[in-house]
């Protein structure tokens, strides 16, 4: 019987030739990270284990992006605590502000998340490098700092979906709809501690970034692992950034998969999804003229180039709605820079938008864009919790770049034809 890309990348880091769904084993790990929020914790537990060294101070990764630029004084704080860490144990990629970008974002942007590698991280959308043909996902800060001290871990081999998309996609429609519309299919534990693997014609044609974004999302739907294979589209962006060997994996004809769903791309509409939870999914016709106070365009999800250029061409002479706030947050300091070269950032500040240095900040309610009570934002972000980004009593909408830009023209919900 034949495996998934998923399963062969298992197998090959437990020094195995086959894995099953359900086996439990111990794997070599290629890279690991943690952030603001879940690396103090993994540090204070080396330190209290009385450790000297890391298990490799090159395939470790500390990103402080969450609360920064330092929001207060317990934020400088946990902040303090991993640039202590990185110059004491000599941690190579450990990103100063200024240098920082969004954790998901920045490093497959430096060539650290590669093709068949087993990656973890102490963040639940560490499963965005499935973009790239790895297999990866968050774990808890007790199971990073063991990674760190080991370069191994432990799991359970999943079983595998296979999500298929075929079709045209339709004017406005993005790859971040295609994963709303997945997860309002199949709910937030559609696909619980099992492997989403996104396959079909229409994929082949999706950029990288695009591909992240559905990888990144997968967390919503349960999974442990988001995985797209390695073609020429991932390659020309490894090859260029690759700081080490990598080694690409395929899905075998015969690989076995517990569930298989297939979409016809060509009918679905830009997606919305409503509070509290991703899988409220509705067409934005359904949702027009819902009101809003405040839109963010940004995150892991949605904070690459692309997007920000989308939201731009959009409001190019347009005004942010009198009523709206309007935050556009690029996820690392290379889009910032590209943002501005090419005018975006010109045309965002002139159509009433603040424009960012990169951090996680708002996506996670963490700071600049905080909600009040009672406020509505609609935002590119991952999550729509209760008091995602704020007040409990407020409510996120999660969608699109576009259509989080026609939004902000409007004042409500928006489908980008109404700009017209």
């Amino acid at each position: 019987m034949g495996m998934t890309m998923s399963e062969k990348i298992l197998a090959a880091h437990a020094g195995k030739d086959f894995v099953e769904p359900g086996e439990i084993i111990d794997v070599k790990v290629d890279f690991c990270l943690g952030n603001d929020v879940t690396a103090p914790i993994s540090i204070q537990n080396i330190r209290k284990l009385g450790a000297k060294k890391v298990w490799d101070a090159e395939r470790i990764a500390l990103v402080p992006d969450h609360f920064t630029p330092n929001k207060d004084i317990k934020s400088a704080e946990q902040v303090k605590i991993l640039r202590d860490f990185a110059k004491e144990y000599g941690i190579k990629y450990f990103f100063e502000m200024g240098r920082v970008g969004v954790e998901h974002v920045l490093l497959p942007e430096l060539g650290l998340t590669l093709p068949g590698d087993v990656i973890i991280g102490a963040d639940s959308h560490t499963c965005t490098y499935g973009a790239f043909g790895a297999f990866s996902t968050g774990v808890g800060s007790t199971d990073l700092a063991f990674t760190m001290l080991t370069g191994k871990t432990w799991f359970k081999v999943p079983e595998q979906i296979k999500f298929i998309y075929n079709g045209k996609l339709g004017k406005w429609v993005s790859s971040k709809d295609l994963i709303l519309y997945t997860i309002g299919k199949i709910g937030v534990d559609g696909a619980l501690y099992k492997t989403m693997e996104f396959t079909g014609e229409t994929l082949k044609g999706l950029t990288i970034h695009s591909r992240a974004t559905m990888a990144n999302m997968a967390i919503e739907a349960g999974a442990k692992n988001g995985i797209f294979a390695v073609d020429n589209v991932t390659l020309d962006y490894i090859k260029p950034r690759a700081k080490r060997p990598y080694k690409a994996y395929d899905s075998d004809p015969d690989a076995k998969y517990c569930e298989t769903h297939e979409y016809d791309v060509s009918k679905i509409e830009p997606q919305v999804s409503f509070p509290h939870l991703p899988e409220n999914t509705k067409n934005v016709s359904e949702a027009s003229g819902v009101k809003i106070d405040q839109v963010f365009v940004g995150a892991c999800t949605n904070g690459k180039y692309e997007d920000i250029e989308i939201a731009a061409n959009l409001l190019k002479g347009r005004k942010v709605h009198p009523d709206v706030r309007l935050l556009v947050i690029p996820a690392t300091q290379a889009v910032w820079m590209q943002a501005i070269k090419n005018g975006l950032a010109e045309i965002l500040v002139e159509a009433g938008a603040v424009f960012s240095t990169p951090t996680c900040g708002p996506c996670l309610g963490g700071h600049m864009g905080i909600l009040a009570k009672g406020e509505r934002a609609v935002a590119t972000s991952n999550r729509n919790f209760v008091g995602r980004m704020g007040d409990p009593g407020s409510e996120v909408y999660l969608t699109s770049p576009a259509v989080a830009a026609a939004s902000a023209v409007k004042g409500y919900i928006a489908h980008p034809d109404e700009l017209k």
